[in-house]
């Protein structure tokens, strides 16, 4: 692979409101970074309630002609942004290890799972027909159809900055809605450049806007009467804050919140393909992901032999600017996010866990002042221990040792988040067994970040999901639009005279 161009635009991050991009009214700015360096690369503008307030007005304006559009028409538009999707989809992968810091290696796998939720909202015609049953009554017949709830709107997180609003945006595009999205402000130029490339696909204009902001445009959205149903990602707290206040002002709300995944290691385990799985799904993307792998739950006496293993891989990981495809680790995000992230190693040091590798401090040369820690690991972790109990969003690994598989399946049972959870074994019953049992909702055998496909849904359990849906998927579709039952009879099959009970199939 040849060196990839690096993303260095200069200009502030503006909004995108009825089709153009817009400065709104808001006078507040917050500056982007470049997580690699330390430097300030760009500004980001920050809405107003006033800037919400309009791109909501023109999505109210856009939306009801492209609810009528035929399915098959939206389709052809979004595989339109399919094709620019995949013709751009480097850029879009410098946007975001510009902004983010993950290796472009791994932006480009985001962007590719992005796209196959694209590809999957081209197929909406099918995914839109409804069921009908003949002569449900005598001279009746009986049918549903899915209708888009009208203008809906996504918050999504730093971590993911173009495959999350993928599991958003499409499905609802697809559907027949008008979208707002509210990227995270720490790397807002991917989405920016998603919403210029579906007007280049032919979306009509204010049909899709994007507000950058913080909780002043959250609120605003939340608290917005004509915002139907809203999509988030993010922390527990601020999921959980973002479902209550949507449903209370009559919202439908689907708010995915955080994870502490667990890996069980059997005794029975390959080692070789548990190091590694442990390894890529731990410290991957710095352990910035809500499926990362942060909990090594290690059964028996498969802890003496993995651990030496795991301290060896760590102490090795080349942590570098992801802009080096070489790279395996980049750096974290922000500075307050890497000095958080460190402050939960010393807290795990005065808790009395074993601090087998130390991240903290890391320096990389050419980039001292960028945000870098290392990979760290941690042993004899116990569920009491903050580190055991918190998503700390880094590359931290903690191991938990326990005697045997009922320990292992209560441990991960007791966490109060339920995301994803892997398990690696050689044998099919333990297997069964544990997917069976698992209160988990998303659930990996010798897989250790068991993202489903386009096709199905992602959500937890627990506090790791508020809603009654799932992200993306036919999960997704259903979220996106209300049902509507007709039930219907022509004239010459109706019966004279008022009818005083309830009607039943005769």
């Amino acid at each position: 692979m040849r060196a990839p161009e690096p993303y260095t635009y200069v200009a502030d991050i503006t909004h995108w409101i009825a089709g153009a991009a817009a400065r709104g009214s808001g006078t507040r700015s917050q500056t982007v970074w470049n997580p690699a360096t330390g430097d300030a690369a760009r500004q980001v503008l920050l809405a107003s309630a006033d800037d919400v307030n309009a791109a909501v007005a023109a999505a109210v304006t856009a939306q009801p002609a492209w609810g009528e559009t035929p399915p098959i028409r939206r389709a052809r538009v979004m595989n339109n942004f399919l094709a620019l999707m995949n013709r751009h989809k480097d850029t879009l992968a410098a946007m975001i290890t510009a902004e983010h810091g993950k290796v472009y290696t791994d932006a480009q796998g985001e962007v590719s799972r992005g796209i196959d939720i694209v590809e999957f909202a081209c197929g909406v015609p099918q995914l839109l027909k409804g069921d009908y049953t003949d002569q449900v009554s005598t001279g009746i017949d009986n049918w549903t159809l899915r209708q888009p709830l009208g203008v809906v709107a996504g918050i999504t997180p730093f971590n993911f900055p173009c495959m999350v609003p993928c599991w958003m945006f499409p499905v609802a595009l697809a559907c027949g809605n008008a979208f707002i999205l509210k990227p995270s402000e720490r790397d807002p130029s991917p989405a920016l450049f998603m919403a210029q490339l579906m007007k280049e696909a032919g979306l009509p204009d204010g049909v899709f806007s994007v507000i950058n902001g913080d909780k002043v445009a959250v609120d605003a959205l939340l608290h917005h009467p004509d915002v139907k149903g809203l999509s988030f990602v993010g922390s527990t707290p601020i999921a959980q804050y973002i479902y209550e206040t949507g449903a209370h002002h009559g919202k439908r709300v689907q708010a995915l919140g955080g994870a502490k995944n667990h890996m069980v290691v059997m005794p029975d385990a390959d080692l070789e393909q548990a190091v590694d799985a442990l390894i890529g799904s731990a410290y991957g993307s710095a352990g910035e992901r809500c499926m990362a792998i942060s909990v090594a739950v290690l059964v028996g006496d498969v802890g003496d032999k993995i651990v030496p293993l795991l301290a060896e891989r760590a102490q090795a990981l080349k942590v570098k600017d992801g802009m080096e495809l070489d790279a395996e680790m980049g750096p974290i995000v922000t500075r307050q996010a890497r000095d958080r992230i460190e402050g939960y190693i010393a807290i795990g040091v005065d808790e009395g866990a074993r601090l087998v590798v130390d991240g903290r401090g890391l320096k990389v040369p050419g980039c001292e002042a960028g945000f870098f820690t290392g990979g760290t690991l941690f042993d004899h972790v116990t569920p009491a221990m903050r580190i055991y109990r918190e998503e700390i969003f880094g590359p931290v690994l903690v191991c938990v040792r326990v005697p045997n598989f009922a320990d292992a399946l209560q441990l991960v049972n007791g966490h109060e988040f339920g995301n994803g959870v892997a398990l690696f074994t050689s044998d099919g019953g333990v297997a069964r067994e544990f997917s069976r049992r698992v209160q988990v909702g998303m659930v990996g055998i010798n897989v250790p970040i068991p993202v489903p496909m386009a096709w199905h849904g992602f959500g937890g359990w627990k506090k790791s999901l508020f809603g009654d849906m799932h992200a993306y998927g036919e999960e997704g579709v259903r979220f996106y639009t209300k049902q509507k039952s007709v039930m219907q009879r022509w004239p010459d099959s109706i019966a004279k005279g008022a009818e005083f009970v309830m009607p039943t199939a005769k």
